[in-house]
């Protein structure tokens, strides 16, 4: 694909979606003469894009969802059909969202776990984050939303054509070694996927279930498409109606789960696993108060406001995301596991096989649990309130006076003192059900 080509339509795109939201005919004018300012600002930064993946850009893949020209949604949809088997009666495409700390890795694993039907992909929009925002500045949420959008099409379609262009160093004939956490992909690691070892490349994220070389992305893709049904797990979405072009697409069967879990739990997880940037919250926890204006607090808020956005917006299930949007709170999981992984697959329409099963087992029931702070082993039953001894009450009090109207969406009690927080006879949970339709009576 032309990343030149692929950049301009990403601008345009998202300069028609932005454009479409102006209904009021008198302050036209005034917004025309705001954008021409922006339109100057952000073609300077889309043109260092460019230059950047210009760059990058390897060999024209024979899998390409795109033909080196600009094309528009139609054109798109047309050429993507293209590429995928031609039976798709009864493939399941799942994307779970979440944000970092929330659990998402373990219930990932649920669907990753299934088997040989299963084409689980776990984060491969870091590669686009960190090219859009670390490698070139861009600041802007849209653009990237747009790219997201973009990129899990491509995948859900089985074509890694576009994932390629924002992985660094570029993919040498559709291989890299460079695949971020592709160990936590079982169709990745599979033996029809696994090339020979290559002694002189080095290869962070190896496989653990076998010796494999870089990753062949032409393999990967034919994998692919042998599956019936295909996963990605991501915490870099931030808006749920910026999917709708995604959900809707005919092509696919999209089911959404929204993984969620208490804000202060979140914060004293990335305490730990983030140390180095929660310094100034470790600070706050060691000598004063939190200062609720202060831009780490406003962040934190906002995160919950997009979090909680999000849930509503599923929750009051518009047309088109009718009997497609879950909410599943991390501590339910925890509780009863295989209970709601039953929920979970019947939302779905996958059958939950014997081998998801002895997973959850295995891995809810740990004796000790796992060291590293990714591990998906653990005792989840004893983990879910682990954080109430970890975080200092003022923490969790600004928690709760930042993040109140998502605590109280999802069931989370607040806490009015130190010893009510490390309490364990009292619940901070509430009862909650809110996808009634697949609750089951499942006793795990």
């Amino acid at each position: 694909m032309n990343l030149n080509s692929y950049t301009y339509r990403l601008w345009r795109d998202f300069q028609t979606e932005t454009y479409s939201r102006m209904r009021n005919k008198y302050v036209i004018l005034i917004i025309c003469i705001v954008a021409l300012v922006i339109i100057e600002k952000e073609n300077n930064i889309i043109s260092r894009v460019s230059e950047k993946l210009t760059h990058k850009q390897t060999q024209q893949t024979p899998l390409s969802l795109f033909n080196g020209s600009s094309l528009d949604d139609s054109e798109m949809s047309v050429n993507s059909t293209q590429l995928v088997d031609t039976d798709q009666a009864g493939h399941k495409h799942i994307l779970l969202l979440a944000t970092t700390r929330t659990g998402s890795s373990f219930v990932g694993e649920f669907f990753n776990q299934l088997g040989t039907n299963m084409f689980y992909l776990f984060e491969p929009l870091w590669h686009v984050e960190r090219t859009l925002s670390q490698d070139t500045g861009i600041p802007n949420s849209n653009i990237s939303s747009i790219a997201y959008r973009d990129v899990l099409l491509s995948l859900f379609l089985c074509n890694f054509s576009l994932l390629e262009s924002f992985i660094n160093p570029p993919p040498l004939e559709h291989v890299t070694p460079a695949l971020f956490r592709r160990e936590s992909s079982m169709a990745l690691c599979e033996e029809q996927v696994c090339t020979p070892v290559q002694k002189k490349v080095f290869e962070r994220y190896r496989c653990r279930t076998r010796r494999c070389g870089p990753l062949n992305f032409t393999l990967a893709s034919q994998s692919c498409l042998r599956k019936k049904h295909r996963a990605i797990k991501t915490v870099r979405i931030r808006q749920l109606d910026s999917l709708r072009l995604l959900v809707e697409d005919p092509r696919l069967d999209i089911k959404v789960i929204q993984l969620v879990r208490d804000p202060r739990a979140v914060l004293a997880s990335r305490m730990v696993a983030f140390s180095s940037k929660y310094q100034t919250w470790k600070s706050w926890a060691a000598n004063g108060e939190v200062p609720t204006d202060d831009e780490e607090v406003k962040r934190l808020q906002g995160n919950c406001n997009q979090i909680r956005e999000s849930a509503e917006l599923g929750l009051s299930q518009p047309d088109w995301l009718e009997n497609r949007y879950m909410l599943v709170r991390y501590e339910d999981i925890a509780r009863y596991p295989m209970q709601k992984a039953a929920e979970m697959y019947r939302f779905t329409g996958i059958p939950f096989t014997a081998q998801a099963r002895e997973w959850i087992i295995k891995n809810t029931h740990a004796a000790e649990v796992a060291s590293g702070v990714y591990s998906t082993q653990k005792n989840s039953s004893e983990q879910v309130e682990k954080w109430r001894f970890s975080i200092p009450f003022k923490l969790a009090q600004a928690v709760q006076e930042v993040c109140g109207p998502t605590m109280e969406l999802f069931g989370y009690r607040f806490v009015d003192s130190e010893e009510t927080l490390v309490n364990r006879s009292i619940s901070l949970l509430e009862e909650k059900q809110f996808n009634v339709s697949y609750v089951t009576d499942y006793n795990s």
